[in-house]
């Protein structure tokens, strides 16, 4: 007797941003954004919610016109999930012999949308795997994923649905990282490695007080931030090839909610000018892709700090030392949740 192989998919995730920009495209998501993530620490009436999204949108048009910015985040998401479709692909696993496997994407805010996504794969696969691309996890990022996945599967969540964290609190993540960003540095600022260079480690920062001064009722992933912030610090300044005389936490906050993480661009960019540094390295180790936030918002910020040298470097992306790190923590969390089925369905049988 043949035994079905167990079907299960992959889902690469992550906001998104509009591709194609013009107002229309952008008003439905900033609506998005806005009934996911801000309305968590924020209330907001369902008409202010239009009103203020159709602002933004509206804002987003002329600044990203003017300055003929086109988002590259969801061209690096699909490069993403090919590269690590193939890097499954590729791999001896045996485990992958016994299932059959689709790796696909989605996002939160643009189409296709990973709510339609996962109604889409619920009744044709066993379970689901989300990966949300985004290192450290809370509320805002992919405990948006977490609140769709359960918005669709209800109660049976927890035996179908796994999404992958706890990225940040990978040694193979900060090496990998650090090599990255070695291999990266221009010729020129790699000659100055007796001067000040300084490097501004860019992530998205988080709420640290509410309105009322409390702290937030929302998982924010400040402590893992930190933790996150300081692993790759010391990494960085133990290697051979350091070049940096210091390493600094730039975080791009929101204006909304309360007091956020006071670890600024505009804050390490200020003490590195008062401190006569030569030049700065930005790189947003906080992403794992592109988006209008570092490429375009943190990049601008450093070009007009002005300093005599300064690079951008950009994020992981789809380089294959991240796509084939990724295929291994996808297949271990692959594998915990055939075997979490696997036991229950046998607890099943026995009663």
């Amino acid at each position: 007797m043949l035994v079905r192989k167990k079907r299960y998919a992959v889902i690469v995730t992550t906001y998104g941003e509009v591709e194609h920009v013009t107002v229309k495209n952008l008003w439905p998501s900033s609506r998005k954004i806005l009934r996911a993530v801000t309305r968590q620490i924020v209330t907001i009436p369902e008409a202010l919610i239009c009103f203020i999204a159709d602002y933004r949108s509206t804002r987003h048009y002329i600044k990203w016109k003017l300055n003929r910015y086109r988002s590259s985040l969801l061209a690096v998401n699909r490069a993403q999930t090919r590269h690590l479709s193939e890097a499954l692909a590729s791999s001896r696993s045996q485990f992958l012999l016994t299932i059959e496997l689709t790796v696909t994407d989605a996002y939160y805010f643009v189409p296709p949308y990973l709510e339609e996504k996962l109604q889409e794969l619920q009744e044709d696969y066993d379970g689901i795997l989300i990966v949300p691309m985004i290192p450290v996890e809370s509320a805002f990022s992919c405990g948006v994923a977490c609140q769709m996945a359960i918005d669709v599967y209800g109660e049976s969540m927890f035996g179908k649905v796994k999404v992958l964290s706890k990225l940040w609190d990978d040694e193979h993540l900060h090496r990998l990282y650090a090599d990255y960003l070695f291999r990266s540095i221009s010729e020129e600022i790699r000659q100055q490695r007796g001067g000040k260079i300084g490097l501004l480690l860019v992530i998205h920062g988080t709420l640290v007080k509410d309105r009322a001064g409390n702290e937030p009722t929302v998982f924010t992933g400040l402590a893992e931030t930190t933790a996150f912030f300081e692993a790759m610090k010391q990494t960085i300044m133990a290697d051979p090839e350091n070049i940096f005389r210091d390493v600094r936490q730039g975080c791009i906050n929101h204006s909304r909610g309360g007091e956020w993480t006071a670890d600024t661009i505009e804050k390490a960019l200020t003490e590195f000018k008062a401190e006569g540094y030569d030049g700065v390295v930005m790189f947003p180790w906080g992403f794992f892709a592109d988006n209008s936030e570092t490429e375009f918002d943190a990049r601008k910020k450093l070009e007009e700090a002005a300093f005599p040298l300064s690079q951008y470097v950009r994020c992981i992306n789809d380089t294959p030392e991240f796509c084939n790190w990724l295929s291994q923590r996808v297949l271990n969390a692959l594998h915990s949740l055939h075997n979490l089925q696997g036991a229950t369905e046998h607890l099943e049988a026995q009663q």
